[in-house]
Parts: structure tokens; C-alpha cells; sequence
């Protein structure tokens, strides 16, 4: 397999496990804000999503050490494109300063 194929497959595994990692936070807040038990939720999301991608980065991580940096790459633009899929209509963009009290 070709260097640039492999590179790009690690770019995408990265993305998917972001996607898996970041959506499943998205859906473990949606679901725990109104579940009777959120811990039960918040813990056992953490611990399955950690695994899931720990496991990814694991695999890719044999590969060596520039396609686990191309998946790490893939990873953080997952978490861009998860944030401005799940963002609301109506929401406004976070502010670059931060608010403090006069």
C-alpha cells in the first residue's frame, strides 16, 4: 500500500474515532441532563468512549509515529465538525475574552 494511501487512511480513522468520541459526549449530555441516574450515563460514556478511542490511537500508533499524528490530526478537525454540526440555529459564537464582573 502506498505511503500517501496509509496517511490517508490514519487521517480518517482519526476522524471517525473523533467523531465517535465527540458525538457520544454530545449524546451523553443531551441524554444525562435528563436521565434519573446521570452518573450511571457520564461514567459509563466515558469509559466506553476512552476505550473505543484509546484502542484506535492504540492500533494506529503500531503503524508508527506519523500516521498516529495524522490521526490525531483527524481526531481534533472531528471535534471542529462535531462542535458546528450540534451547535443550535440560534446560538451565538463564544466570545474570544472572557466575561468577568466588574
Amino acid at each position: 500500500m502506498s505511503e500517501a494511501l496509509t496517511m490517508l487512511l490514519a487521517g480518517l480513522a482519526g476522524g471517525a474515532l473523533g467523531a465517535i468520541f465527540f458525538g457520544g459526549l454530545w449524546w451523553t449530555v443531551r441524554k444525562g441532563l435528563t436521565s434519573k441516574q446521570p452518573a450511571f450515563w457520564f461514567l459509563g460514556s466515558l469509559l466506553l468512549r476512552m476505550g473505543i478511542v484509546l484502542a484506535g490511537f492504540y492500533f494506529v500508533a503500531n503503524l508508527g509515529l506519523g500516521r498516529l499524528m495524522v490521526c490525531l490530526l483527524g481526531f481534533v478537525l472531528a471535534r471542529l465538525v462535531v462542535t458546528q454540526a450540534t451547535r443550535t440555529a440560534g446560538e451565538p459564537l463564544p466570545s474570544q475574552e472572557a466575561r468577568h464582573a466588574p
